[in-house]
């Protein structure tokens, strides 16, 4: 019995799947002998004048992790055959099923048939036929197949599903380990779309294999349709490629090959791609997409864990012009700047360091590159932080380490903007320039009696500076030695009361919080390079924090006061609210953001006066979906808005949208002379069964133009997707190649995608 369960079970794996072939029974291991068998039968026979052992009439067997259900098992030990007949189910220990009404196979599973075979995999795969045949062990033939990877339909299963596979013979080969689909037929609803006489492709057991890829596709405004055919090539077991050629019906043929190496630790990316342009007349006059006839580009990525705590890579491009790349959207560097960087990171449980070198490439389509030449080359920047595991003096002591060098070769000054006159800007000065910081800081909580919460703090700053800089003209406050030193102590002190406030059905928390900082003046404020410390934008999210600059080569000085409420509420239906509204204050010294800077970084802020703008945020979240918030800036004397940031969003099953509205405020002194106003939307629906639409549009309210909008459709039911969407961008500055692109994929699931560019549909949860 063990030995008919075991050849039974094999048999019908061996048949259906071209797995090897066990060995029979008077050759099992100790190993599979050990195995328990159970077999349950309404009646066992042993013929002995027929050397037939029958199990009759609800025939289960349970064998080493298979399960199998008959109506009549038979083992013929004359013809070395067995036999199962009758709505025969399997179920593998994989959690695959398999379906037939007969089953006839040799005991060495070498040879056999079975008639009228379904299979439904775990990952809701199918594949029917009529009749299945075994050969010589290593080929298994199917009739008249059918795959699919589609559920049937729960209402009308006798339907044919969204699409499927049908082909004469299907031949699986367990020596090349592939399957074989001759005189193929793909339907598509019930209908045949295309046909071939041979494909060929690798069985379930093979993870690489060698051959051409579904095509893709795209077009553009300058490039035209555009065909990729990719080809897949394995190399080694740890290195493979793929090789792609896009024929485009402007520019002609673009070679591209990518070649992955993956090593114990990591994975290399080496990509190539070279094109010879047919019509540059077709970009704009005087970008280098229109002077550059032969483009070309390597790329290189690496990222390596070299354990779990520390990690190394880098991200490398290099191009025959600066717009190659975005042109072509190669490499997933079309970006209007792609950042080429070497990195060093590593993550303690109470520390952290990072080390990087920057460079930045500026894909604008400036044949001088003139925009590129005046970024930073990034020698390296690094950052260290360490929390002490232990107190002191029963509070908690960290400290920050930043090393930041750097040069450049051209200074960038902007005098005008937008065709505008402005106030003088060095947003980086020509040269090199190398600083040092290092900072400690200490801090304690005490809870007073009544529940004020007291948090004295102490910190002290040291600063030194290597400057090789001398591009400014000296009528400017600029700071022209070869070194400098800055140091800063600070003494600090938080209270915060928190109020907790409770009804039958909410709860709310009220928090007064009022924040001194005394410290010296800021030494040599404005006078130094600002590398680091330029985007500066005050409002809730940073009216606590004790230095308000966003960088590190520039540190707040001067005694300050910060006070405000926070508050939480909760209520029991499910609305939660937030809210934060407050105001700093100038006590004594000298204010860093009124002090002249290269780059203007605190002037129209709402932080240059001795008492500060309003800031605040408020926001709610409510059970059914939707979500608000408001974030402005307020002036400290007529309450006028100088900056908001306002969003109202929906989000379900069947509606995802959000609308943003921006307004800033003119900062003359900061390089923008006039107000900025702006509307941001997307919204995506979903509609009856499988069907969605989406869109989304930027609308820039003083311009009174739609500088940028995306609309489309999909269609998802699993086992099928189908995308087209159209994007259009609108900006007189941008150089770029394409003002639009129309996207499209088609994704049939376990066969492959036909993409044509990026349809950017949005994902429903």
């Amino acid at each position: 019995m063990r030995w008919l369960g075991a050849a039974l079970l094999s048999g019908v794996a061996s048949l259906c799947f071209g797995l090897p072939a066990a060995a029979p029974a008077y050759a099992q291991s100790p190993e599979e002998d050990k195995k328990p068998l159970l077999l349950t039968a309404n009646q066992l026979i042993y013929d002995r004048d027929l050397n037939k052992v029958v199990a009759v009439g609800g025939v289960q067997i349970d064998y080493g992790g298979y399960k199998l259900v008959a109506k009549r098992v038979e083992y013929d030990q004359k013809t070395a055959r067995v036999v199962a007949i009758g709505d025969i189910e399997m179920i593998e220990p994989t959690g695959n099923r398999v379906y037939a009404d007969k089953l006839d196979v040799t005991d060495d599973f070498a040879n056999g048939f079975i008639d009228t075979i379904r299979i439904e995999t775990t990952d809701d795969t199918r594949l029917v036929a009529r009749k299945g045949r075994r050969i010589n062990a290593d080929e298994l033939v199917l009739e008249k197949g059918v795959y699919t990877a589609c559920q049937p339909c729960k209402d009308h299963p006798e339907k044919p599903p969204l699409w499927q596979v049908k082909a004469e013979r299907v031949i699986q080969n367990g020596k090349t380990h592939t399957v074989r689909l001759e005189n193929a037929q793909f339907e598509l609803f019930g209908r045949p779309i295309a046909w071939a006489p041979v494909l060929e492709l690798p069985d379930p057991t093979v993870k690489r294999k060698s051959g051409f890829l579904f095509p893709r596709m795209s077009t553009s405004q300058n490039l035209g349709f555009g065909m990729s055919i990719p080809y897949y090539q394995t190399i080694t077991p740890h290195m493979d490629a793929t090789l792609t050629v896009t024929g485009y019906t402007a520019q002609g043929a673009l070679l591209d090959a990518e070649v992955r190496n993956q090593f114990k630790y990591g994975l290399h990316t080496l990509h190539i791609a070279g094109i010879n342009q047919m019509d540059n007349g077709r970009f704009t006059d005087g970008t280098s997409d229109a002077e550059e006839k032969t483009r070309y580009a390597v790329s290189s990525k690496a990222d390596f864990k070299i354990n779990p705590r520390w990690a190394f890579g880098w991200d490398a491009l290099v191009q025959s012009d600066n717009n190659f790349a975005r042109t072509y959207s190669l490499f997933d560097a079309d970006e209007t700047t792609h950042t080429n960087q070497v990195y060093l990171s590593g993550l303690g449980r109470r520390n952290s360091f990072d080390m990087r070198s920057f460079y930045f490439d500026v894909q604008d389509a400036d044949p001088d590159s003139n925009e590129e030449k005046k970024q930073a080359v990034v020698h390296p920047v690094v950052d260290y932080t360490y929390i002490h595991p232990e107190p002191i003096l029963g509070g908690q002591l960290s400290s920050t380490v930043n090393f930041q060098s750097l040069t450049r070769t051209t200074t960038d000054r902007v005098r005008r903007l937008d065709g505008i006159d402005v106030p003088d800007r060095f947003q980086g000065i020509a040269g090199t320039s190398n600083r040092f910081t290092t900072e400690a800081e200490w801090k304690r909580t005490f809870v007073v009696p009544g529940g004020l919460l007291l948090t004295p703090l102490l910190a002290a700053r040291g600063d030194g500076f290597y400057l090789d800089t001398n591009s400014v003209p000296s009528s400017y406050n600029y700071y022209d030695g070869s070194d400098a030193g800055r140091s800063m102590l600070t003494a600090g002190i938080e209270a915060r009361y928190p109020v907790l406030v409770t009804t039958a059905n909410a709860s709310h928390v009220f928090e007064p919080i009022a924040q001194v900082y005394a410290r010296p003046d800021e030494r040599l404020a404005g006078r130094l390079p600002n590398e680091d410390s330029q985007s500066f934008v005050f409002d809730a999210s940073n009216l606590f924090e004790r230095d308000k600059f966003s960088g590190f080569d520039r540190v707040e000085g001067g005694t300050r006061a910060n006070y405000g409420l926070r508050y939480t509420g909760t209520l029991d239906s499910g609305y939660v609210f937030r809210g934060v509204f407050g105001q700093s204050y100038q006590l004594a010294g000298k204010n860093s953001f009124a002090a002249d800077d290269l780059v203007n970084a605190g002037a129209n802020s709402g932080l240059e006066t001795r008492a500060s703008d309003l800031v605040g945020s408020v926001g709610v979240a409510a059970p059914m979906g939707v979500t608000a918030s408001f974030g402005g800036r307020f002036d400290q004397k007529s309450f006028e808005i100088q900056r908001t940031d306002s969003t109202l969003g929906y989000n379900s099953k069947k509606l995802q949208t959000e609308l943003t509205y921006t307004q800033i405020a003119a900062q003359p002194k900061y390089g923008y002379p006039t107000e900025g106003q702006e509307i941001q939307s997307t919204t995506a629906v979903k509609l009856k069964d499988f069907w969605s639409v989406y869109g989304s549009a930027t609308w820039d309210l003083k311009a009174n133009v739609m500088s940028r909008n995306t609309f489309g459709f999909s269609y998802d039911d699993s086992c099928t997707v189908f995308e087209i969407g159209f994007s259009q961008t609108r900006d007189p500055d941008d150089k770029s190649a394409n003002d639009w692109s129309i996207g499209a994929r088609l994704s049939f699931r376990t066969l492959g995608d036909i993409n044509v560019g990026d349809s950017n549909a949005p994902k429903f949860n």
